[in-house]
């Protein structure tokens, strides 16, 4: 019998929490949808985030329904046991493995779910459930939801909310054992870039080093990527989310590579740019060390109770006036900022909150305010500066120039810990080290 990958009692806290937070509800959490690559051939399966982190299951073809303060409180529908299935797919619990080793308070075929749900949403307050993740069990819901209502002869107006009110903010905030598996993630994330940095020459094809990344991560221990690769080459890099990944390398180009290691379903995601053949140019050079050093100062202002969005308002201002040093633009910079007149070059947030999801749970606002920084929160640090190859405005020894310079960090009680900092990202590391694997 397979044995569950994580200790239930970390999922058990974490469905406490939620009971004490939401009595009186119900939580109606789907698995993800198993979806097609092409033909009858799947994607690689990952569970929903909010539905592993409240429960530790991976199995496809499930729902978790949490009803806070009620009996039973945790149940689970999932696939019925199967041999035959299971020589084609491979291991089920089914309900009977279920309760023996997640604890759930009861286990239902996922076949009866329809029949079920009616009677176990029986006077709840809040439904929390989030649509448009798989559009087939939204109509599923919505029919149940009306039969409910029918039966109750118009006495039952229950609002249907969205779990991450809540879950999202729980996610938000790691504990212990979760900042444990971060630095794992980042430590294997790190290591894979390293690797590819001492393997890079000149003519090798972005696919070949998006391949060592991936061999280098699941090496040491990662069982995903976290997100879809990018390996951009000279102008590539000036498309944010380039994912093509087959050109060669040339001599004198820059290489982003964009890529993390998922671990127990947690992510790194690092960004670095360096000269394929291992030497910047002076041009090169002066653009990436104006990224770099908004990079690093971003990461001395992070600190609980620092509202979030200055982090943003400080990178534009460092990197506004890197554009009106290399004459990219030019004129009052203030009005540039005003005008959103940089998003030419710079079209992207400073970082986003970081956990189970590379762009994980959790509001960025209270009250349409910026939230405050509080320790425990994780989030990315990724300045960059992006001059399109076309862009007849900018200086032509610019155009073609992608930079972008991405950490993962952990806020502290009095600033903040870098994941990612063995990861090498001064000029001097650089060079040091690209192609002499």
């Amino acid at each position: 019998m397979r044995r569950p990958q994580f200790g239930m009692q970390m999922f058990k806290d974490r469905r406490s929490e939620l009971a004490r937070q939401a009595q009186g509800s119900i939580f109606i959490l789907p698995s993800h949808p198993d979806m097609l690559r092409n033909n009858d051939v799947h994607h690689t399966y990952r569970q929903d985030s909010n539905l592993f982190y409240l429960t530790g299951w991976e199995e496809q073809e499930s729902v978790f329904v949490f009803r806070p303060g009620q009996k039973p409180e945790s149940v689970l529908f999932v696939r019925k046991k199967d041999l035959v299935r299971e020589t084609w797919d491979g291991f089920r619990y089914g309900p009977d493995g279920v309760t023996a080793n997640f604890g759930m308070d009861q286990a239902y075929l996922i076949d009866d779910f329809d029949q079920k749900l009616v009677e176990l949403i029986k006077g709840a307050d809040n439904i929390f459930y989030r649509f448009n993740i798989d559009p087939s069990f939204d109509t599923r819901f919505l029919k149940l939801l009306e039969e409910r209502r029918l039966s109750a002869r118009g006495q039952y107006n229950a609002p249907v909310r969205d779990p991450n009110e809540l879950i999202g903010e729980m996610r938000l905030r790691k504990s212990e054992a979760e900042k444990k598996i971060m630095r794992k993630a980042c430590e294997i994330s790190a290591e894979a870039h390293v690797a590819v940095m001492k393997a890079t020459r000149p003519g090798m094809n972005e696919r070949e080093l998006h391949g060592l990344f991936i061999y280098e991560a699941f090496k040491r221990g990662a069982g995903r990527e976290g997100y879809g690769t990018i390996v951009a080459t000279g102008a590539n890099a000036c498309t944010l989310h380039y994912t093509f990944n087959d050109q060669n390398t040339k001599d004198g180009d820059l290489l982003l590579i964009d890529a993390g290691a998922e671990k127990d379903f947690y992510t790194g995601d690092i960004t670095r740019t360096y000269p394929v053949n291992g030497k910047f140019t002076d041009t090169q050079k002066r653009v990436y060390e104006a990224v770099l050093t908004a990079n690093k100062e971003i990461l001395k202002m992070i600190k609980p109770g620092f509202a979030f969005n200055k982090l943003q308002e400080r990178t534009v201002e460092m990197l506004v006036d890197t554009m009106l040093d290399l004459k990219l633009l030019s004129g009052d910079k203030k009005k540039i900022i005003e005008n959103l007149d940089y998003k030419k070059y710079y079209p992207h947030g400073v970082g986003h909150w970081l956990g189970l999801d590379v762009h994980d749970a959790g509001s960025y606002l209270l009250k349409n305010e910026s939230r405050q920084i509080e320790e425990g929160m994780s989030f990315t640090v990724e300045p960059g500066l992006y001059i399109p190859i076309d862009d007849k405005s900018a200086p032509a020894e610019l155009r073609g120039i992608g930079i972008r310079i991405e950490d993962n960090i952990v806020v502290t009680k009095d600033g903040c810990e870098n994941m990612t900092a063995k990861c090498p990202k001064e000029i001097s590391e650089l060079e040091a080290i690209i192609g002499r694997g």
